[in-house]
């Protein structure tokens, strides 16, 4: 068999592994936002993890993906993204790139996704990563998450892949005027997932179960 028909085979493989995935791990759980499916259908998510764990990539787990960080779980993207309720139009700070797996579903499904890392390495692969797969709606910056990105502001949805002890007044501040942030808040150890909306100037809060993610850290976070 040649190295061609190999890769073929290979990715023939991994899109019936995603589409089992969306069924059983995301939609299967009650994820019904027919756009985030469908999305997290075409988002090749062994792309975002090293070579040695592609056959794990579609399995119900997070995984790590160096630096003491971790992929999410497929059902907590799902989750996440359809809380946002996107419609095309938004544009969407992500704080905590990762491995760019979440920012490649939210630039499946928003106008434009400004994305922040605080580590550079996983900035760099993350954004190899993404041109690599053609999105040209996605911006990265390394920094710290907690402080937003000012000068993109406002944001019509903020999503936070990192776990702090409160949402950050910064990212708060940036959210727009009927705007939609989806955060982990809580203890270092354990979170509950909350939607924060801002409805005629009033901030409100929702939280939408339990979850663990790695720290959220520096100012307005957890200590480095």
């Amino acid at each position: 068999m040649d190295r061609r028909r190999a890769e073929g085979d290979g990715e023939g493989r991994f899109a019936r592994e995603r589409e089992r995935m969306v069924a059983e791990q995301v939609a299967g759980r009650g994820i019904a936002d027919e756009r985030v499916l469908a999305a997290m259908r075409r988002v090749p998510r062994h792309r975002f993890v090293q070579e040695g764990l592609h056959g794990f990539a579609y399995g119900d787990r997070p995984l790590p993906i160096g630096e003491e960080q971790t992929i999410s779980q497929p059902y907590m993207v799902g989750l996440m993204t359809s809380l946002l309720e996107l419609t095309g139009r938004e544009k969407v700070l992500e704080i905590g790139t990762g491995s760019g797996y979440q920012t490649a579903v939210l630039a499946e499904l928003a106008r434009r996704v400004c994305s922040i890392e605080r580590l550079p390495r996983l900035a760099e692969r993350a954004r190899a990563t993404l041109e690599a797969l053609g999105y040209a709606n996605v911006w990265i910056r390394v920094g710290n998450g907690a402080l937003g990105w000012p000068d993109e502001a406002p944001f019509d949805r903020i999503l936070v892949t990192a776990g702090g002890p409160d949402v950050p007044p910064p990212l708060l501040q940036q959210l727009a005027e009927g705007g939609r942030m989806v955060i982990p808040v809580g203890t270092a150890d354990s979170q509950v997932l909350t939607l924060v909306e801002r409805v005629r100037g009033e901030i409100r809060t929702r939280p939408h179960g339990e979850c663990k993610f790695v720290r959220l850290v520096g100012k307005y976070a957890w200590e480095g």
